[in-house]
């Protein structure tokens, strides 16, 4: 299953505004800190807003701010509304189903539960789970940095599935 930008960059302001607590984040600095158009990401946040996950302010001095706690917004409801298509394979919609081996194939079925199970998942982890600040020696796949002689040096620790 692959995800689309636009769920991408949903999870990516969320997050943001997760990490930057207490004040407003402007669009500008979403666009320059991600690398992604205004015009992106204010369909994202519009769309926030109108789901109640965030707070939007125009002017000066506006920006977006999180409506709800991280802890009680759930990645898999996030990607539940940000998703259109959840069809993996053709079978998943009747009414443009032109396989021929619809009658004796289980393969939906599995992909339906592994689609199931997918969301699950997600619906296990909170936005605050994925951006709860840990320190630095217990987080895994984090970029540590050094330098040797003013040449930075990184290395990414690896990350261990549990």
């Amino acid at each position: 299953m692959r995800l689309t930008d636009y769920t991408d960059y949903t999870l990516r302001v969320l997050m943001f505004c997760a990490l930057n607590p207490g004040r407003s984040v402007t669009i500008a600095e979403l666009a320059e800190s991600h690398a992604v158009s205004k015009n992106h990401l204010m369909k994202v946040v519009n769309d926030l807003a109108r789901q109640g996950l965030v707070q939007t302010t125009r002017g000066r001095g506006g920006g977006l701010r999180l409506l709800k706690p991280a802890a009680d917004i759930r990645i898999g409801d996030v990607v539940r509304q940000s998703e259109t298509d959840f069809r993996l394979v053709e079978c998943f919609d009747p009414g443009h189903n032109t396989c021929t081996l619809t009658a004796q194939c289980q393969l939906k079925q599995v992909f339906w539960t592994a689609q199931q199970n997918f969301l699950a998942e997600l619906d296990k982890v909170t936005l605050a789970d994925v951006t709860r600040a840990r320190p630095a020696r217990q987080r895994p796949g984090q970029a540590m940095g050094a330098s040797l002689k003013g040449i930075a040096i990184t290395a990414i620790e690896p990350t261990v599935p549990r």
